[in-house]
């Protein structure tokens, strides 16, 4: 992986969804011995101010009705609760230990900038950046509502709130953000973070348009953390949020620094393209902090890379689970005897063949480990039930033990449910799915490059994915690993995912092992 020149503690890593925090033996000394009085004693100060938060929340809006509700807060509940609200959350971070807050820049106000946005996003102690903007009304998942006192909290700030799982929601939320964004300064300004997710801060990962659906100008704020020891971050992997409070709370005091950007205002293509807007207030945002503008982005919960449309994931299902077969003493030959059992399952054609339990799993790639089957079963499905295609077509994709059109022509037949010679938008959608290891949600534009008069053959798709530069570069890069086999038979497994660099939007996949 590429390095980038960042803070020590995410420098080591490859991709900025894992974060551990690196201290020296000093280090953990002294953060035992501080942490033990420290992390108590703020913790039960800190906990203390919450449940004063926690009544005076719900007292804003008591006694309001549902249409008043949905309405700005004005008037004497305005002023009166939101100056003590803001002035508790100070003194909750306070009693954390952030006992200073640099501001850098000037805050715009609401006709300036109805949205303000945030990166890069690093943890729950980011949280912190609402005091210096008054309290910035926020966007949250609904899961959060059931939570003490954050749900009080987020009925207080009148949050947006979505379900990730309710299309329907999603709907509802994008609407209330574009109502209240273009409402002329009738509801308050906004906070949002655009990243949709936490990392290590050694890059930008990909905006979501939503802060930019409205096409109104936003001011950039950015977020620095210039301590010595970097505890507060708490990402995909890594670092657990006790062990991220636990830290934090055992150093003495941490600085943060929120910096204003000025106001960013859309040309007239930005508004009529929010992903082109979300885009370039990236670019902007990443250079002023001196890290890559990349394409990664959360999916699901599994961290991606897009490129043509195609989700690349940045820890491959397939190099882990060659990982996990090598530790339980697969070496070549026992991998692909594995695959050929799969195989011969998937084309049994016999009812469900290409659904296993974790049990079946285990004895199809001969595992006597059932850990382990439960933990390949874990890397595609979340249940203990997985579809054989997917493992087989995305292991067999990086084995090196078939060619590329074999590979194309097994799985073409394996998604071709009409046995028609053609596949149609959702099957293609679910074949490149089964070969790079994570389901594909927007395989539109390859569909459209592949097809002929809405017919998607096997020819016209290797054709594509042979030549066409974008889907060349997955193909040849991505889903093809001619050392895995010989790696293997040495003794060697692969762990981690190739590189992905994107500053200028492009890939770049190593396929070293380690």
């Amino acid at each position: 992986m590429e390095k980038y020149d960042c803070h020590s503690a995410t420098q080591e890593y490859p991709h900025p969804f894992i974060h551990e925090v690196k201290m020296t033996t000093a280090q953990r000394i002294r953060g035992i011995i501080l942490g033990s009085v420290l992390f108590p004693l703020r913790i039960i100060l800190g906990g203390l101010l919450f449940l004063i938060m926690w009544p005076l929340s719900r007292l804003r809006l008591a006694g309001l009705s549902e249409e008043e509700r949905s309405r700005p807060v004005k008037g004497w509940r305005c002023w009166f609760y939101h100056s003590i609200i803001v002035s508790l959350s100070r003194a909750v971070f306070f009693c954390l230990g952030f006992f200073w807050v640099k501001v850098k820049g000037r805050k715009a106000d609401l006709k300036e900038a109805p949205v303000l946005v945030v990166a890069p996003h690093s943890g729950f102690l980011d949280m912190l950046v609402l005091c210096p903007t008054q309290l910035a009304t926020v966007v949250s998942r609904s899961e959060n509502t059931s939570l003490p006192v954050v749900g009080a909290l987020l009925e207080f700030n009148q949050a947006v709130i979505v379900s990730r799982k309710d299309p329907e929601s999603r709907k509802k939320a994008v609407a209330q953000v574009k109502e209240r964004l273009t409402s002329d300064g009738y509801w308050p300004q906004m906070l949002m973070f655009p990243e949709g997710t936490t990392t290590n801060g050694s890059a930008l990962i990909k905006f979501k348009p939503g802060a930019f659906l409205a096409g109104v100008p936003v001011q950039p704020v950015l977020l620095h953390y210039p301590n010595k020891l970097d505890t507060v971050r708490w990402t995909y992997k890594g670092t657990t949020w006790i062990e991220t409070l636990w830290h934090t709370t055992s150093q003495l005091y941490t600085n943060m620094t929120v910096e204003f950007l000025p106001v960013y205002s859309p040309s007239q293509e930005e508004k009529n393209d929010p992903n082109l807007y979300a885009d370039n207030v990236q670019k902007l945002m990443a250079k002023a902090l001196g890290v890559p503008a990349t394409d990664y982005v959360m999916e699901g919960r599994v961290p991606v890379c897009k490129l043509g449309g195609l989700s690349l994931p940045v820890e491959s299902p397939a190099r882990k689970t060659l990982s996990l077969l090598q530790r339980n003493g697969f070496g070549a030959g026992d991998v692909e005897a594995a695959l050929d059992r799969m195989i011969d399952r998937c084309q049994s054609g016999a009812q469900g063949s290409v659904r296993a339990s974790v049990d079946e799993l285990a004895d199809i790639l001969g595992l006597t480990d059932r850990q382990a089957a439960v933990a390949i079963c874990g890397l595609y499905f979340k249940d203990e039930v997985v579809d054989l295609r997917q493992i087989y077509l995305s292991v067999a994709a990086l084995s090196g033990f078939v060619s590329f059109r074999s590979l194309l022509h097994t799985a073409f037949t394996m998604f071709d449910s009409e046995d028609t010679g053609s596949l149609s938008a959702e099957e293609l959608s679910d074949l490149m799915g089964a070969l790079l290891g994570v389901p594909q949600h927007n395989t539109a534009a390859l569909y459209t490059q592949a097809s002929t008069q809405g017919q998607l053959t096997e020819e016209r798709l290797l054709r594509v994915l042979t030549t066409h530069p974008t889907y060349q570069r997955v193909a040849n890069e991505f889903m093809q690993c001619s050392e895995t086999g010989s790696q293997l038979s040495n003794g060697k497994a692969d762990n981690n995912n190739g590189s992905m660099h994107n500053g200028n939007r492009s890939v770049h996949y190593n396929k070293k092992f380690d």
